[in-house]
């Protein structure tokens, strides 16, 4: 039956298809990986599938992104600059300033929904980190989830990192299991590797001809460290030596490829952070054994790339597939302090990791009780040659990262390096360049802002081609800079391991600004600001004049007091509100997308049905993890209460009698010191008869995960309480509902109850 026929017969029901040889498109994103990590640059990090995919494509050498993540996925899925759509930082710290609300503008379609308009499948499977926290709630608005962004299909996390043993994951917009347990064999890079095939693999089956852009962005290898146990000890002695060592070598062996120039000096070091010979024999060993672990992660993680190749070339859809390798979304990360952390939560919560700690865990590291992260250093020297690393978008340390491209057939001079200047707003128009669709002016009606990057599909037919990609801004918490024309103008505010501090480098209004000629001096080693007053002016006043062509104005240096005052808040459900009444059928809540727990007082009351006293049992309401949070929860029928202060300190009230058979209401009283940070009495009741009191002498000032939820009727992720495991979900009866009061002021929550009948609430 051919196309015209089947129109007439079925009027309305003829597809848009895509251009005629419009190829597959994989997009691959991995996460916190420097410049000089993996070893197709020239980095300690074995990534055979990352050099593979260089040998018969194109490696590029001076690729960029905006130095963080959220604001690097929505540049390179818009391609417009970061602040253009709202995404100047992370969504957790949005504002309402123009360029920081986190929320993309209509105006500012992706690539998927583009691709989806002409006649693409779209999937997207990992890290998205592009939905607003406040719109997770089963309210949404969902415009900005994946699934109303353009993809098909969607499978992976929301927020900035998962838990790779017990991550909290979506299919669509529904909150699922992952698979299998940990001692199943769990692991989240795994585990979206085999859904971007299985999806692969329907469109085939169904829709042979239909083209697919398949976007695969890992949640891998932020932190936590989380590595599977066949990875753990394959680099075992490789990092003895240190990183002033390593960033040595590394540089020796970025000659050697041809990734840096001959004459490429490495860059100053950071003002700040500990040299290798400063260490003790513990803080090396401690020190070694973290990296040892990033590196085991990342080339298990290049790995599961290379399952998902080796698929597509045993299918033959590798022959038309254009492939997009990101090595990293930014600089290396130095958010795990300057010794490295068992539990990195608890460090950007102000409370670093001691190295005895690390030591006392050292079994843990790596496995699914830990939740790791390096010393800041080994991020130095993963970004080598560079300064700086992730969040410093002034320097090349926290922007430059490695790229790799392939496409049989259709990039010339294969395996040889690209060394045109590019950014990651150009990843859209590349895209769209290879398939044959233009940018449209309209997308569901709304007209678009023109593309701000440039297609970097030239560099395929000649890779000594002149650079198109010219001028470019950059600016992340304060740091910011230039390029132009081979020149930076950069100025650095504040040190990306002090995230969780108020210290920064220098104000605003002193800001101290360096020079950079990267014609003559490919790494940013030798200042020139002083011999060049006049180039180091003028590129100044670019600077301003681009922050303001693209939203980056005001400027805001601030990281956790970034939302300081009722004016500068994003939305939020819970605005104006001090009661929430949760129920067990409902999906998990985000942190910030929940009632505000942290430092201050609350009331939760359960109200539950006890069918079967001795098998009565189960989660009531949980909010973070294994690595912080708290639970209230129902053991043989005992009521209890615990408060899992990162692993460090524990507060507990339990009762004493198991519930009777019948309706109760159970009700814990976190009566708050007052303050930040401060302790907490524990009371607990039932049916309004106190049962049980602790306390809790330290609380987290403010988050307990970027991953976990807050829970009613089980538990997803990880367990807060080591008294059980798994979802725990409530047995033995009828939970149903959990409301939490929130102190206002001097206020205690209990005293609001009065006069509520709680049971039928």
């Amino acid at each position: 039956m051919d196309r015209r026929y089947q129109q007439d017969a079925f009027p309305g029901a003829e597809q848009v298809h895509a251009p005629d040889g419009a190829p597959n498109v994989l997009l691959v994103m991995l996460d916190d990986v420097g410049f000089g990590t993996s070893s197709v640059f020239g980095g300690p990090c074995r990534t055979p599938t990352a050099e593979r995919l260089a040998r018969d494509g194109a490696g590029y050498t001076r690729f960029h992104t905006t130095a963080l993540c959220s604001p690097t996925r929505a540049a390179t899925l818009t391609g417009r600059n970061h602040h253009s759509v709202g995404m100047g930082v992370i969504s957790e710290m949005a504002t309402r300033a123009p360029g920081y609300t986190g929320v993309r503008p209509d105006s500012a379609a992706t690539v998927a929904r583009v691709l989806r308009g002409n006649g693409y499948a779209t999937g997207a499977f990992g890290k998205m980190h592009q939905t607003p926290p406040w719109e997770t709630t089963a309210a949404g608005p969902f415009d900005r989830w994946p699934t109303e962004e353009g993809f098909d299909t969607f499978y992976g996390f929301l927020g900035a990192e998962a838990d790779h043993f017990a991550p909290v994951l979506y299919d669509g917009r529904r909150q699922v299991d992952p698979p299998r347990t940990p001692d199943q064999g769990y692991h989240l890079s795994e585990d979206l590797v085999d859904r971007a095939v299985q999806w692969i693999d329907g469109l085939d089956s169904v829709a042979p001809d239909k083209p697919w852009f398949c976007y695969l962005p890992f949640g891998a290898v932020h932190a936590p460290l989380h590595v599977p146990e066949s990875y753990r000890d394959r680099y075992t002695g490789e990092f003895d030596a240190g990183w002033d060592a390593l960033r040595e070598r590394t540089l020796a062996r970025q000659k050697e490829l041809g990734v840096v120039p001959e004459d490429t000096e490495l860059a100053p070091w950071a003002p700040g952070l500990t040299d290798w010979g400063e260490l003790d024999r513990d803080e090396r060993r401690a020190a070694s054994r973290l990296m040892e672990l990033y590196a085991g992660f990342l080339e298990h993680t290049d790995d599961q790339v290379g399952r998902l190749i080796d698929h597509l070339e045993t299918t033959g859809a590798l022959e038309n597939t254009l492939i997009l390798y990101m090595l990293g979304d930014n600089g290396a990360s130095t958010e795990g302090g300057d010794r490295g952390a068992v539990n990195y939560l608890a460090g950007l919560n102000g409370l670093p990791s001691t190295t005895a700690e690390i030591l006392a865990h050292w079994d843990e590291l790596g496995g699914p009780e830990s939740y790791p992260h390096f010393p800041a250093a080994w991020a130095l020297a993963l970004n080598t040659p560079y300064q700086w690393a992730k969040q410093v978008a002034s320097h090349y340390g926290g922007t430059r990262n490695g790229l790799v491209a392939h496409w049989p057939g259709r990039i010339d001079e294969p395996g040889r390096w690209r060394h045109q200047w590019h950014h990651c707003v150009d990843i859209t128009p590349t895209i769209l360049e290879a398939v044959g669709v233009p940018m449209p002016h309209t997308v569901d009606g709304v007209a678009q802002k023109p593309l701000e990057g440039m297609g970097m599909a030239y560099t395929f037919a000649d890779r000594e081609a002149s650079d198109r990609h010219t001028t470019q801004y950059f600016e992340i918490f304060g740091n910011r800079g230039i390029y132009d024309h081979g020149w930076t103008a950069v100025t650095a505010q504040r040190a990306p391991w002090l995230m969780a501090s108020s210290v920064e480098l220098s104000d605003l209004a002193e800001s101290r600004w360096e020079l950079y000629d990267t014609r003559t001096d490919w790494s940013q080693a030798r200042d020139v600001s002083a011999e060049h007053p006049d180039v180091l002016e003028r590129l100044k006043t670019k600077f301003i004049a681009e922050a303001a062509r693209y939203d980056v104005l005001p400027l805001d240096h601030s990281t956790v007091g970034r939302q300081a005052g009722q004016d500068n808040r994003p939305p939020h459900p819970m605005a104006g509100r001090t009661s929430i009444t949760l129920y067990p059928h409902m999906d998990g809540l985000n942190e910030k997308a929940g009632p505000r727990l942290f430092n201050r007082g609350f009331l939760l009351s359960a109200a539950v049905d006890v069918v079967d006293p001795a098998g009565c049992e189960g989660v009531v309401f949980s909010v973070g993890g294994r690595f912080g949070g708290m639970t209230l929860y129902v053991l043989d029928g005992v009521p209890a209460f615990e408060y899992n202060f990162f692993r460090r300190s524990n507060g507990k009230a339990a009762g004493t009698e198991p519930l009777t058979a019948g309706t109760h209401v159970v009700e814990l009283e976190f009566a708050y010191d007052g303050g930040i940070a401060a302790g907490a009495e524990l009371l607990l009741f039932v049916d309004g008869q106190q049962v049980g009191s602790g306390r809790i002498a330290v609380t987290a000032p403010a988050m307990f995960s970027m991953n976990e939820t807050m829970d009613v009727g089980r538990s997803r992720g990880s367990a807060v309480s080591g008294a059980y495991s798994g979802a725990f979900a409530f047995s033995g009866g009828t939970l149903h509902h959990v409301r939490v009061d929130l102190q206002r002021g001097s206020e205690l929550p209990r005293a609001r109850r009065d006069g509520i009948d709680l049971a039928t609430h």
